[in-house]
């Protein structure tokens, strides 16, 4: 499916920890793309969570590894067995095997190696999740089931996305008003009752 066409897909930059490898003739870019547990902030006292067990059904799907989001360059796919994802207690680990003929391939090898390139951002479907509120005005989203999982991208500047910042504040909004209605009816309840009526 076109990028254009999933108007429900997140993007974030992720606490990654992954490297170049090589053994024998093959080169790979494998480690974690993604680390249960680590906030991912949209704005301060506003952050997100990925849960263990998140990614249970996604990793089976046909995931693509792109260069910064980028659809035209494409480091491997785990239908064309070219990547492999996996799920365990820490999160998600993946190997990307480099197809050494692919200039912008090597390019980016040799940058992950050196360490210019460090970071990740996946793309995404969230299924399903819930709202904690920690206090003070602060809150957290904890991602329970990710699905689909469309891509997983080493990025030079994983930029946060500004539609899902945007999308979180809106859940937020809604949230409130939800809570505000909820106090309201109760209100009217209760002075209805004292009432009599």
């Amino acid at each position: 499916m076109p990028a254009a066409n999933r108007t429900n897909m997140e993007r974030r930059c992720l606490p990654v920890e992954y490297s170049t490898r090589e053994e024998g003739v093959e080169l790979y870019i494998e480690g974690y793309f993604a680390v249960f547990n680590s906030p991912y902030e949209f704005w301060p006292g506003a952050t997100e969570i990925i849960l263990p067990g998140a990614f249970d059904e996604s990793v089976s799907g046909d995931v693509r590894a792109l260069v910064n989001h980028n659809t035209d360059l494409v480091l491997g796919r785990t239908h064309a067995g070219t990547m492999t994802l996996k799920q365990d207690s820490r999160g998600l680990w993946g190997r990307i095997t480099i197809n050494q003929e692919d200039r912008a391939a090597m390019d980016l090898y040799a940058r992950v190696k050196r360490g210019d390139v460090s970071q990740c951002s996946i793309g995404f479907e969230i299924e399903s999740e819930r709202f904690i509120e920690l206090g003070d005005g602060k809150c957290r989203w904890e991602i329970e089931k990710i699905s689909p999982l469309y891509e997983v991208s080493p990025c030079t500047f994983p930029a946060y996305e500004d539609t899902g910042i945007e999308a979180r504040r809106r859940d937020l909004e809604t949230i409130n008003r939800r809570r505000l209605e909820l106090w309201r009816a109760e209100m009217r309840r209760r002075l209805g009752g004292s009432n009599g009526t």
